[in-house]
């Protein structure tokens, strides 16, 4: 199994998930996690090393990086060792777009300033100013995390990245993702998180989506691209064998909730008695879901399933604990 990954978590792409999957993996086996001193790094500004806890001449190796940055290469090699396997997740521009607009409405004044997403859609230079602090999340955010800067190719990460998941066809970028690592099935086997509540929370219609796409250009033109070489790299999986594995990793994901969680699912955040497993709830009209775990879970399997249920936020503060 490959031990020295490098994750750049894109905002609203279903990274939340996959951290998950990189804490339990590192954490079992005692790898060295690049820290940042709170939750992210420095970010919107580009990363640093020196803002990894415990960086310097004379630190360990970091084995794992997973936490929110913007993306710069050079600063990332200096904290990860020279084999390090690089890969990041993304998402349809319309989805991320609108879920960022629910999220990050009290944060962004491009999406505070607009009465609703309709109107934002509407006219969306009416409310937008470019460079205005917070605005990053209103227009190309996945770009704007990826470090890039126009008019560079979308191919650029090609360079860098062995492998981008495509957050729509989470499951099959799993799959990948194990084979390219290595992994055992167990380590892939996890739960959504920081997922939304979709009670009030209306569908876009095509026009709406499209109208995402075309003020998100830049991050239109990445999707597609990371679209076409992701199943090119299902093609050369096999597609009946990625039907076989996707369903394996289903049936285990089932029985996992069926195991843990209590109703088998995620439930609303004031439903979770337990402090450390309730996700952050963000200012505004979002509301993120989480797991209550089952009642009788005892010792090792407690243990395993309330890993799995633990929001990014306070694994992180573990994975703090334990090597600081």
């Amino acid at each position: 199994p490959r031990t020295h990954v490098a994750f750049l978590k894109t905002h609203k792409a279903g990274g939340s998930s996959v951290l998950n999957v990189l804490h339990r993996f590192g954490q079992r086996r005692r790898l060295r996690f690049a820290l940042p001193r709170r939750y992210q790094f420095g970010y919107p500004r580009p990363f640093r090393a020196e803002r990894v806890k415990g960086f310097g001449p004379r630190a360990p190796p970091f084995d794992i990086i997973c936490h929110h940055m913007r993306f710069d290469r050079r600063e990332v090699q200096r904290v990860m060792p020279n084999d390090t396997f690089y890969f990041s997740i993304i998402r349809d521009p319309a989805a991320a777009a609108a879920s960022a607009f629910a999220y990050y409405r009290s944060i962004a004044p491009a999406f505070r300033n607009a009465p609703s997403l309709r109107s934002f859609l509407e006219a969306p230079e009416r409310f937008y100013r470019a460079g205005q602090r917070g605005n990053h999340y209103a227009k190309n955010l996945q770009w704007f995390d990826f470090g890039l800067h126009p008019p560079r190719d979308s191919r650029a990460i090609d360079r860098t990245f062995a492998m981008v998941m495509v957050a729509e066809h989470f499951d099959e970028s799993l799959v990948l993702l194990r084979e390219a690592l290595c992994w055992p099935e167990d380590a892939v086997t996890a739960f959504a998180h920081n997922s939304r509540a979709a009670d009030g929370v209306p569908a876009l219609s095509p026009e709406q989506s499209q109208r995402l796409r075309l003020w998100n250009a830049l991050d239109w033109a990445l999707y597609t691209h990371v679209n076409r070489s992701f199943w090119r790299r299902v093609e050369a999986f096999g597609a009946s064998r990625m039907e076989a594995e996707v369903s394996r990793l289903r049936r285990r994901r089932e029985a996992a909730s069926q195991r843990c969680l209590q109703g088998g699912g995620p439930v609303p955040a004031p439903a979770i008695s337990d402090g450390r497993l309730r996700p952050f709830q963000p200012p505004g009209r979002a509301r993120i879901l989480g797991y209550q775990l089952r009642a009788g879970l005892e010792g090792e399997e407690r243990e395993r399933c309330a890993r799995m249920a633990t929001p990014e936020l306070q694994y992180k503060d573990i994975l703090d604990r334990d090597q600081f």
